[in-house]
């Protein structure tokens, strides 16, 4: 799972952060100042920190830089999210090591889908799967992770999952699932499907891919 610290010194935006990320179901940490952010980085070590600019005692681009002089979190990402919209401000801050910087006010949902554009571009998530709640699936990497535990799948059983994960409650048939996992060129026995889907569901879960008898499966999001 994808774990998420939130550092900012307004609680109202804290909670309101803290309760949509988790929604789309991050890890979600929260700090209301640079100094307590920092011992929680330590602790928790997030895979992306969600910055306030503006904050008493230390502020944001003080915090990024003590984050990036951080052994194991030079390369840890890092979105600004401050009332200061000035040029120089965004520039100071993406000087400092930040990867991304976002403008209040912004509706959470923006806000939300920023950040899962910037783990996408890091390939934490794919474009294909997303989150899939407690499961995050990384195309480029061809690594599952489940609550946090990395699970490596042969290629074709990757491949199986991520198409069926690309489109949550689509039912897929059984000859697309063929042509876009093993292509049309391949000759394969009626059962390589279900032998795959079964060794799927002893990796990460029954409760995950449904069986659509006479048609197909289908990828079915858990809601925790």
């Amino acid at each position: 799972m994808v774990t998420i610290l939130v550092i900012d010194d307004e609680e109202d935006i804290r909670e309101l952060l803290c309760y949509n990320l988790k929604k789309e179901g991050y890890d979600v940490y929260s700090a209301e100042n640079g100094e307590k952010g920092l011992a929680l980085m330590v602790t928790n070590k997030p895979d992306l920190i969600i910055l306030d600019v503006m904050m008493p005692g230390m502020d944001g681009i003080e915090v990024c830089e003590a984050i990036r002089r951080t052994e194991g979190f030079e390369k840890t990402l890092i979105c600004f999210l401050t009332a200061r919209n000035e040029d120089y401000s965004q520039i100071a801050g993406l000087d400092a090591g930040a990867d991304d910087y976002v403008a209040k006010p912004v509706k959470p949902k923006v806000l939300v889908s920023r950040i899962n554009a910037l783990l996408r571009r890091k390939g934490m998530i794919s474009p294909e799967s997303g989150l899939a709640k407690d499961l995050v699936i990384n195309r480029e990497k061809y690594v599952v992770e489940k609550n946090g535990t990395v699970i490596r799948l042969p290629r074709k059983e990757f491949e199986l999952l991520a198409l069926l994960v690309s489109k949550p409650d689509y039912v897929f048939e059984r000859d697309v699932i063929l042509d876009k996992v093993w292509g049309s060129d391949i000759v394969v026995g009626d059962r390589t499907i279900d032998v795959h889907i079964r060794k799927l569901r002893e990796k990460i879960g029954d409760h995950y891919i449904k069986t659509v008898k006479g048609i197909g499966y289908k990828f079915v999001e858990v809601q925790n």
